[in-house]
């Protein structure tokens, strides 16, 4: 039984004995630096049913738990707060759980019920940026946080692999990129394919321009633009099965594929599973038709089909055009219910899409609601805030974007310089040296846009974020490098139990690492790997703070020695833990 289920027991059981009132809720809180204490009794809580000082009825509920619950040796009123003080014993106790137990706070992952986590989803029509980035390392780390609470996990994405902006790329190439590929320009592929993204609203923009150099307006320019009207052609063409067409799109996306894969595994991202908008795009049709004749959907005039959720604070949604075609949420009302047939072991799922999207999901859930599916009362938006630059805002159409790529070999550079000007390196070889580069810039960059609430959005400086001190990765590598140099200088055996007096900063520290399981179980149930993040930034300087304060190795006693080396160690293990949750990769040596 956990400490705060003792104590709100035998909290409830002494407001019984002292004054006649049930109580169900018991509110705890950490009790504050500069007060003594493991942890904090809200005793204005109890005022609503008891009727007194708040003084008298924490003293004589600290001397009734003081006297009935072993753990507690001490305890302290401040105003309306009590502090309790747990035993040395207690505090060995949680310690040996958090030394003897393997991936401490993770907890076993359950087989029955899976949940399914979608994020990337890019376009094949350009490069992933700095946008991707955040969507990437969201939904990765999301993932492997529900892993550790103890769930099954698919690791998902949809790739928006067709219509009119695919084919914007696909004519454009076919127009102007004579025969060229990744091997004879040395691209890789998504960034070929996004370079003619961009040449084809320079031709178009160009084609607009004269358009309205000839009276034509704006609007009219816009719908008019030889070019456009030629992609549109070719988009009917790849719906209609043209071969031509068809064998250029598979050629582009292959190169694009690769392209991505590339980046993902720099990234440090993965996929269990991957669909293809091109295999969904007709999906959610039949769904339609069927909600139709329950009376879900209505039809109007034109034979467009809606569905009216005015009553639920929304407004009226087209879900069928009328000429029969889908929209997205169509796609996506048929997306999710594929994915339950495919994996009938997924009750829940997890969208990672930017908060542009926001009224989008809440109309996609209201509708698998209402057409009956159990499953999405589980579904859930991870909605983010968007990422800016010093500079502004990107635009990927006018190739004023981070490219994905050049961010990660950017950080890799800046880690490279700031870590030679240090001049901590003797003994590296060149190769050990240029995978600590990437350790310390890739670790700097997932745990500057990670250590973020995901639905703030996030002005990123790449200078700022590499720092050794401070809020930083690596400042958080380098204090877990620093405790496996302290363990390879520990020449003796350290493995045995030992009974000590308990420092006031070993305590602190105990009492953070007994909290790491908890940390996770939040992080889940918030989906905010920003929760992880800034829990180790916390330990991280409890152990600075400890390492500073407390000689380690000319400790008074042999058995001080080997429970500070100990500690040492299980900080080490929890912040490695904690920090593979954010993909982050941690250096023996810094």
């Amino acid at each position: 039984m956990s400490i705060q289920k003792i104590l709100r027991s035998a909290t409830q059981t002494a407001l019984q004995q002292l004054y006649k009132v049930g109580v169900e809720n018991v509110e705890f809180q950490a009790t504050r630096k500069e007060f003594e204490g493991d942890i904090t009794i809200v005793v204005f809580s109890f005022l609503r049913q008891i009727k007194g000082n708040p003084v008298e009825i924490g003293t004589q509920l600290g001397n009734y738990l003081k006297d009935n619950v072993v753990e507690v040796v001490d305890f302290n009123v401040v105003k309306g707060f009590l502090n309790l003080v747990f035993s040395d014993a207690y505090l060995h106790t949680v310690f040996s759980q958090v030394f003897n137990t393997e991936q401490y706070g993770i907890s076993k992952q359950a087989e029955e019920q899976a949940i399914m986590v979608e994020y990337s989803s890019p376009n094949t029509n350009k490069p992933l940026h700095l946008g991707h980035i955040r969507n990437n390392l969201l939904g990765y780390s999301v993932a492997e946080i529900l892993k550790a609470a103890g769930n099954k996990v698919y690791k998902t994405q949809i790739i928006n692999d067709r219509g009119i902006h695919i084919c914007k790329s696909m004519l454009a190439y076919h127009k102007y990129g004579n025969d060229e590929s990744p091997e004879s320009t040395g691209l890789k592929g998504d960034k070929l394919i996004g370079n003619y993204y961009v040449r084809f609203n320079q031709e178009y923009k160009k084609q607009i321009d004269k358009l309205l150099e000839e009276g034509i307006s704006e609007e009219k320019a816009k719908k008019q633009a030889p070019l456009l009207l030629e992609a549109q052609k070719m988009l009917k063409k790849w719906e209609d099965g043209d071969k031509e067409v068809r064998l250029l799109w598979e050629k582009m996306n292959r190169w694009v594929y690769k392209g991505f894969d590339s980046t993902y595994k720099n990234l440090g991202v993965d996929f269990d599973i991957n669909y293809y908008e091109s295999d969904t795009y007709l999906l959610g049709k039949d769904v339609v038709q069927k909600g139709l004749e329950k009376g879900i959907f209505f039809k109007k005039p034109d034979g467009s089909v809606w569905i009216d959720l005015s009553d639920d604070g929304l407004d009226e949604k087209i879900v069928l055009r009328a000429d029969g075609t889908a929209v997205y949420i169509t796609q996506d009302i048929g997306t999710a219910i594929q994915r339950i047939k495919d994996y009938p072991d997924v009750k829940g799922m997890v969208y990672t899409v930017g908060n542009e999207q926001d009224y989008h999901f809440k109309v996609l859930f209201l509708i698998l609601k209402k057409l009956g599916y159990k499953w999405a009362d589980n579904l859930y938006h991870l909605s983010y805030g968007m990422v800016d630059l010093p500079e502004g805002k990107m635009k990927s159409r006018e190739g004023t974007v981070v490219d994905a790529d050049d961010l990660m070999c950017e950080m890799k550079a800046t880690a490279r310089s700031i870590s030679q000007d240090l001049g901590k390196l003797e003994g590296y070889t060149d190769s050990e040296k240029e995978n600590l580069y990437r350790m310390i810039g890739m670790g700097a960059l997932k745990y500057y846009i990670l250590k973020v609430d995901p639905k703030k959005r996030i002005l990123f400086n790449p200078k700022e974020s590499i720092d050794f001190n401070g809020n930083t990765g690596p400042f958080i590598q380098y204090t877990y490098a620093r405790i496996q140099s302290l363990l390879r200088r520990a020449d003796f055996d350290y493995s045995q139990r030992v009974n000590v007096n308990i420092h006031p900063k070993e305590r602190a520290l105990i009492k953070q690492l007994q909290d790491f399981p908890d940390v996770v179980q939040n992080a889940a149930q918030n989906h905010s790997p920003a929760l992880i993040a800034n829990y180790t930034y916390e330990l991280v300087k409890g152990f600075n703070s400890f390492y500073q304060s407390v000689s380690i190795f000319a400790a008074a006693q042999e058995d001080e020695k080997i429970f500070r080396v100990q500690l040492s160690q299980a900080v080490g293990n929890v912040i490695q833990s904690a920090f593979s949750l954010l993909g982050i990769e941690m250096p023996d040596r810094m």
